[in-house]
């Protein structure tokens, strides 16, 4: 039954881990921890930017914010 994901997931003495064809050993599949996580690694990266770069950030956004309030 290897093509339902049972292959080597079920090895001799059950010693090798599987995740049973849905996705991989590890693999987090809740939305919310993954849209959580995302949403971290952005403010992290948004933080290691220097001073110049994250004020560039900030009045494209606001530039932009003003654009769509007048497009709408």
């Amino acid at each position: 039954m290897v093509e339902y994901g049972n292959g080597i997931g079920h090895g001799a003495a059950g010693q090798v881990g599987g995740s049973g064809g849905g996705g991989g050993a590890g693999v987090n599949t809740d939305w919310s921890v993954q849209i959580g996580n995302a949403a971290s690694d952005a403010w992290n990266t948004f933080t290691a930017l220097p001073a110049w770069e994250m004020a560039l950030i900030v009045i494209l956004l606001i530039g932009a914010l003003v654009v769509v309030r007048r497009a709408l």
